[in-house]
């Protein structure tokens, strides 16, 4: 799977060759090649391939809009497998961080690594419906870990 880029680099009032846009964004030039023949549009049909630096932002914020992949309040987003998923035998753990926040902690049911999710502490009541959810206390001090 490609990395997405960020478009930010891109500056939209600049033109960019096809070697300037690899070394932009640290990718070999037969890949922003094959970003053209995917879709991103030139300047025109000549030589040197001209990309406009608009385009070539708006190609990369579509890109990143069409692989987000929104999860569900019981979900948590595994970064190994690259979709969101119910943690393991629908269990996790609920590690709170400040009095409102807290994160919950699962393991992926397909790849076994652990994942993380940023909650509301509101939200829990919500996500408890779904997965079965422990709460474990937060350590103040280093000192207080085994």
């Amino acid at each position: 799977m490609a990395k997405l880029q960020n478009p930010n680099r891109a500056k939209i009032h600049r033109n960019y060759t096809v070697e300037e846009t690899a070394t932009l964004f640290s990718v070999h030039k037969n890949t922003v090649r094959l970003w053209l023949k995917d879709g991103l549009p030139t300047i025109d049909q000549k030589r040197p391939v001209l990309i406009s630096g608009a385009d070539l932002r708006s190609y990369w914020q579509n890109k990143r809009v069409s692989k987000k992949r929104k999860c569900q309040p019981y979900e948590i987003y595994c970064l190994r497998c690259r979709i969101p998923q119910r943690p393991a035998e629908n269990m996790a753990d609920y590690e709170p961080l400040t009095a409102d926040n807290g994160r919950l902690i699962g393991l992926c049911p397909d790849c076994g690594s652990i994942i993380n999710k940023f909650v509301n502490f509101i939200r829990l009541d919500e996500i408890r419906d779904h997965l079965d959810i422990t709460q474990t206390k937060a350590l103040k001090h280093i000192s207080e870990s085994d």
